[in-house]
């Protein structure tokens, strides 16, 4: 099925999409300012209880951030790095949140002085990192939460604590004098089960219930990000998601919610990209093989890094020649063996693709450029342009 670009963008904003790519060499990235405004106001409309923490690695373009910061977000730092570039653009610290669990403890006493008062944990040796260097703050605890199974991206593992675990660090946390302050969870990057805010939401219920025995009283839940963008698989509207995660949260904490934060990525600037990429060649391995190789000028380690395992589908338009055929296999341009972003799954590209066409990348706002290797194989950095 050829994909339908008028099913992802306005005839407005795909005309604009075209427009500006025939100005510039491939590969290249074009992100629309207009849609991230237009994702954030979605946002904000179906959770005006929240407030909204970007994440700044899914896409740190110097506009997108000035935009929010006008908007009014605040932003989810991973870094001393994250810090200093949203510092520089005259974002005050208080709204900040450095959301990486691990971190250096030179990293933590530096952005404690750069008056970031707010960081995730999940582990006593973090904990008593945070007690030494940035005494007083406020602290947020990551839990492990199911949802691996139906997130496209999954976050599982590397990330959090068992719920028993984390009261523990709670304790530990109240008894160094830091300010034990909420719980966190993700449930995974571009997430389709809304049942799986549910299960999460029960566990916080529990771990705050428990606490206030221990006389802690926590004051915050950080649901992460996790919701969708629009790729090839179907996905609710955000109005659904709003629907269903405001009524969990109304069965567990009734009148008494707590304050909420979101920590968007994906969903506020996926879809308001177009990765322009050129067909660099196409061969056979066999005579006799029924598959073709299209090498584009863009692979996993410039730009499609989120193909590893070909975990995002993203939709793919090209106005090649010939009925749609799934006999391609889509390679990066890379002397490297793992460069290959669909071998199983097969994304139809028209029959008489040739070199010099070009494929157009829907979605790719998100977790691209951010992702780009800086010089692998030689290759710079993927080349970006805001437009609106």
């Amino acid at each position: 099925m050829r994909i339908n670009v008028h099913d992802y963008y306005s005839e407005a904003e795909w005309k604009l999409f075209r427009s500006e790519a025939d100005k510039l060499e491939t590969p290249c990235l074009l992100v629309n300012l207009n849609i991230v405004e237009r994702k954030y106001a979605e946002l904000k409309e179906y959770f005006p209880f929240a407030k909204i923490y970007f994440a700044v690695k899914a896409n740190p373009a110097t506009e997108i951030l000035e935009l929010l910061r006008a908007l009014g977000a605040c932003f989810d730092i991973a870094s001393i790095y994250e810090l200093d570039k949203v510092l520089s653009l005259g974002i005050s610290p208080d709204r900040l949140s450095f959301g990486n669990t691990i971190k250096k403890a030179k990293d933590i006493k530096y952005a404690y002085d750069k008056g970031v008062r707010l960081f995730a944990t999940d582990s006593e040796a973090d904990i008593k990192n945070l007690a030494k260097y940035a005494p007083n703050s406020k602290v947020f605890f990551r839990i492990l939460t199911e949802g691996g199974e139906t997130a496209e991206w999954p976050l599982s593992r590397k990330f959090g604590c068992h719920p028993d675990m984390a009261i523990d660090l709670v304790m530990l946390a109240a008894e160094l004098g830091l300010e034990p302050y909420g719980i966190s969870f993700h449930v995974g990057s571009q997430q389709r089960d809304i049942g799986a805010w549910d299960s999460a939401i029960a566990k916080v219920r529990y771990i705050f219930d428990y606490l206030e025995t221990q006389n802690i009283k926590l004051k915050m839940i950080n649901m992460g990000g996790g919701f969708p963008a629009k790729y090839i698989s179907r996905i609710n509207e955000m109005e659904v998601y709003s629907d269903e995660i405001t009524r969990y949260l109304n069965e567990d904490f009734g009148d008494e919610l707590p304050e909420i934060i979101l920590e968007p990525g994906r969903s506020l600037v996926a879809e308001a990209g177009v990765l322009v990429t050129e067909v660099v060649l196409i061969s056979e391995k066999s005579s006799v093989g029924l598959d073709k190789w299209v090498y584009l000028d863009a692979g996993k380690f410039n730009g499609f890094a989120e193909t590893w395992e070909e975990s995002i589908k993203y939709p793919l338009y090209c106005e090649g020649r010939g009925d749609l055929t799934n006999n391609f296999i889509i390679a990066g341009p890379t002397c490297d063996s793992q460069d290959v972003m669909y071998e199983q799954y097969r994304n139809p590209l028209p029959s008489y693709l040739k070199a010099g066409d070009r494929v157009y990348w829907l979605t790719t706002g998100a977790y691209t450029a951010s992702y780009c290797s800086v010089e692998f194989n030689g290759f710079p950095p993927l080349k970006v342009k805001i437009i609106k």
